[in-house]
């Protein structure tokens, strides 16, 4: 879940600059700190979660629904497939969201790693 953390601008320049699934305000906004041309402002950081940057929450989900996600990745989440229901659920239920969380990570941890 990208709740918490930044990403560099070479990773999400192309998604501000070229996709149609995004809000027009969060592109230009951050399209101020990622210069189209490559090799300017590369390493910009911006947060996954414009709102609660660094707060474990449900708000990520929220922004899906307005087409806020930043990486291309995320956006794939809410962008009319499989995964939107979840979306919702998520944006709507932070219980639902923060108990599938932890089955999930208690589920890795169960995992055994090969040696």
């Amino acid at each position: 879940a990208h709740t918490i953390g930044l990403a560099r601008c070479t990773n999400f320049r192309n998604r501000t600059y070229h996709e149609k699934n995004i809000n027009g305000f969060f592109a230009k906004e951050r399209q101020e700190r990622c210069p189209r041309i490559v090799g300017h402002g590369d390493n910009n950081l911006a947060p996954l979660d414009v709102q609660t940057p660094t707060v474990f929450d449900n708000n990520y989900y929220k922004k899906l629904l307005g087409y806020k996600g930043l990486l291309h990745s995320d956006q794939q989440l809410f962008n009319g497939g499989p995964t939107d229901s979840i979306v919702h659920t998520y944006a709507e239920n932070p219980d639902a969201f923060y108990a599938d969380f932890i089955a999930a990570m208690i589920k890795m941890g169960d995992n055994k790693p090969l040696t």
